[in-house]
């Protein structure tokens, strides 16, 4: 088994295509497919499906995925070591939900970029559920979360940036003319609802719940800019971060309710394992989350 057969596993599993692994690696197509077809050879298992001209992970394609990634990590952190380490260099692998890719870190990625052009990056957007485990079992070094303050024994988890929630509704709506609303105002209204197991879509739920609202009417989505777009056409009622919906409410499409028995936050925060070997790339991206964190933290969002 070969670190350059993990690498192409890696970047096969990333792409699910062997040409674009070829484009992205400077390999010829023929290379990619030897070295998986060596890799499964060697582990007596089918990685891939190959599905046409599709491809996709098989069961244990996917169990083998997260020790490519550890042994990766580890080529990694052995070279660092015995090299120069004072110049960050080196990959990363960082995730982060959706809405905090949009708002929150596009900044962060590009000021690290400039500073620290050796240090690739590898970005990863995932379910809010699967983060924390992929910490964890080291498939990822970094990941963003936006909920309610988090503790943890194998993680270190530091807030950054407080995020007030917000209940969103569309200009015309009905409700905008309260000056205050209630949780029975809420009955028979459609809710506008972000993935199950997102932390603000518990809060709101968990409020109802305990004011004995149980709304009838709930529309799913994994995207907030969905969400956003449904609200805006008057199709319900929404539940998101206040860093979000700035523009849309500073335009008046967009009216945010006032519930005061009732004020949401959450937190942004990055989480690492304890036992993580901080290297110089490692050190560096934290410092610079820190600092540009701390300047969104000082510029409050207005609504």
């Amino acid at each position: 088994m070969e670190l350059r057969q993990l690498l192409t596993f890696r970047m096969v599993a990333t792409t699910l295509s062997f040409s674009r692994t070829a484009q992205t690696l400077n390999y010829v197509q023929s290379s990619v497919t030897a070295q998986m077809q060596a890799l499964e050879e060697e582990l007596g298992v089918r990685l891939f499906d190959r599905l046409g001209k599709r491809i996709a992970l098989t069961d244990a394609g996917k169990r083998f995925l997260p020790y490519a990634e550890k042994i990766l990590t580890l080529s990694d952190e052995a070279r660092l070591a015995v090299t120069d380490g004072t110049v960050p260099s080196g990959t990363l692998t960082i995730s982060a939900p959706e809405t905090l890719c949009i708002y929150r870190l596009p900044r962060l990625l590009r000021q690290f970029h400039d500073r620290f052009p050796q240090v690739k990056l590898i970005f990863k957007p995932e379910p809010f559920g699967d983060m924390k485990r992929m910490v964890s079992d080291g498939v990822i070094d970094v990941a963003f979360i936006i909920d309610e303050p988090q503790r943890s024994t194998a993680l270190v988890i530091e807030p950054l940036v407080a995020d007030p929630l917000l209940i969103l509704v569309s200009a015309d709506h009905r409700l905008v003319q309260l000056p205050v609303v209630q949780a029975k105002d809420f009955d028979g209204e459609p809710l506008l609802l972000t993935e199950a197991g997102c932390s603000y879509r518990i809060l709101f739920e968990r409020a109802l719940n305990e004011q004995g609202v149980h709304p009838t009417t709930n529309l799913e989505f994994s995207s907030v800019e969905a969400i956003k777009q449904c609200v805006m056409a008057s199709m319900g009622i929404a539940f998101l971060p206040a860093i979000t919906v700035e523009h849309e409410i500073a335009q008046g499409r967009m009216v945010a309710l006032h519930w005061p028995d009732h004020l949401f936050q959450v937190q942004t925060q990055v989480l690492w394992h304890k036992e993580k070997w901080l290297s110089p790339a490692l050190d560096a991206f934290l410092s610079v989350t820190r600092e540009v964190m701390g300047e969104q933290a000082m510029a409050p969002v207005r609504v």
